[in-house]
Order: structure tokens, then sequence, then C-alpha cells
């Protein structure tokens, strides 16, 4: 049985997800959830992002919430400078990113690829394409082959309607690949397959040491199962009410939902309130 430690009473940088956690659901930053992380700043405390998306699909929230450290994208894979310039890249092995393509094909999932600053697909109309779009900013490349793409992908994603069916490719491709990569449900429709040193406990790591803060003084909050691996590095961590199972039960506390600022009220409520007795949800 794990113990688990107290969590820290000194924060100096809070690291927080975007999807599902900081942006609502329709992805609009709410001003409350703006005016929360500006808040920290006035506070001397840091604050940056570590998000499943792509440097292109983040830049414009960096830019709004004025972050000026770096922060993480492909669930840590990439870590960029605040103008998403990469600091530090983590792309799959060629032949793991072949085997990945085959695995989830088989198990009956489309799939996309992200490389360099762009996103590849077979089909334009298929299932969350749409969404997609509205959530990183820009649109796909539709190819036939992904060919030469494989030998420098920095993240292979699985996207199906049929939760279920993913869970299954989930358990497929982890088992196949093993210790290879890192494979892991951002959200219940997309099962995300990266280097196996890209994971956000690594990319909250690697972001302690390019803003020479301890990992106990560091505060997190995300909402999905890819969020655990920070939750275990972090010396606070705080699941968003519409969060994972596997996520809330890792976290020290817990808030209230992404469409609630839920966010912001962790920020008020724990970070700045000091108000760490309980994990109610906050309000």
């Amino acid at each position: 049985m794990t113990v688990r430690r107290p969590p820290a009473t000194k924060i100096s940088a809070v690291v927080s997800d975007i999807d599902g956690t900081l942006v609502t659901d329709d992805k609009v930053l709410t001003e409350r959830n703006r005016l929360a992380a500006a808040s920290l700043r006035k506070a001397g405390i840091a604050f940056t992002v570590i998000s499943s998306r792509p440097p292109r699909g983040a830049a414009d929230l960096v830019k709004r919430l004025e972050i000026t450290l770096p922060s993480g994208c492909f669930n840590g894979g990439v870590l960029v400078a605040p103008d998403s310039s990469p600091i530090e890249e983590h792309l799959l092995p060629p032949d793991t990113a072949r085997q990945t393509v085959d695995l989830i094909t088989a198990g009956g999932a489309a799939v996309w690829i992200f490389s360099g600053q762009d996103w590849y697909l077979h089909d334009p109309l298929g299932a969350y394409v749409e969404l997609e779009k509205r959530t990183v900013g820009f649109l796909p490349v539709a190819i036939a082959d992904f060919g030469a793409l494989l030998d420098k992908a920095a993240k292979i994603v699985g996207v199906s309607a049929d939760p279920a069916l993913l869970e299954r490719c989930e358990g497929a491709v982890r088992t196949a690949l093993g210790g290879a990569a890192t494979v892991v449900r951002s959200q219940a429709y997309y099962l995300d397959v990266t280097d196996r040193a890209a994971n956000k406990g690594a990319g909250l790591i690697a972001l302690s040491k390019l803003m020479s803060i301890p990992l106990s003084e560091i505060a997190v909050i995300g909402d999905g199962d890819n969020d655990v691996a920070m939750f275990e590095q972090a010396g606070l961590s705080i699941a968003i009410g519409n969060g994972k199972p596997a996520a809330k039960a890792a976290a020290d506390f817990l808030t209230d939902g992404n469409g609630e600022d839920g966010f912001a009220k962790a920020i008020d409520r724990f970070i700045l309130g000091g108000d760490r007795t309980t994990s109610r949800a906050a309000s």
C-alpha cells in the first residue's frame, strides 16, 4: 500500500492542465479563471500549463494568460518557451510509431498524427475533427499515407466515438508496446500515445528544473487519467470536479467542475486562501 505524503504547506508554483480543467467544455477561458491565473503572479507564485495539446494549439492561451515560463505540450513530450519554440523534445521511436498506427487501426479507431507544428489525418470529416479544430485553433492536413511522418511523430492519437472500443484499444496498445511508449487517454474519445519519457509526471519534473522550483513546492490541477502522473510528483494536487475517477482518487483536494470556474475556486481557496485541511469541493 502506497503511503500518501501530506499536501505541501509552501506553494511557489502552480501547473495546470488545459482541456477539461482550465477551459470549459466549449474551450472557453472564462474571465474568472484568467483573473485567477493573474492573481497568482501578483502573489509571487509562478504559473504555467502542461497539456496534451500541440504547441501551436496552446500558443493563444499561453499568450492570453501572459505566461512567461516554459510550458508542456503533448503530455510533456515537448517543452516550449512562451513563443512556442522547443526547449526539449521526446519523439516516438519510428518503429514504435508504426506499430502504434497498426494497432490502433486494427482496433477500429481513427488515427491522428502530430508532427512538428502540424496535425495529420486520413479523414477530415471524421469523428471529433471539428472539436479538435476548435481546441487547437488550426486545420489538419489530410493525407493518404503517413509514411515518413512516423519518423518524427510527437504524438499519435486513436480517436473513436465509442468509449468501450477505445478502452479495448488502449489495453491492446499498452500490452503490445510494453514500456516502449506512454499510452493513456486524455479524454474518453482520445487515446494518446507518446514517447515513454513523454508523460505529465516526467514533464512536471522537467518544468521544475527549468523553473528552479522544487517539486515539493509545486501545486498541480487536472482532470484526466493523464494527469495522475503529475499528481504523483507534485507537492499538492487538485482534481477538477468533472475529472475522471482515477484523477479524483489520486488528488489531495477536489474543486468544482470546469463549467463552474473550478480552477479559479481552487486557486482562491487552496492556494491563495491556504485552506488545505479538507478535500471538500470548493465553492
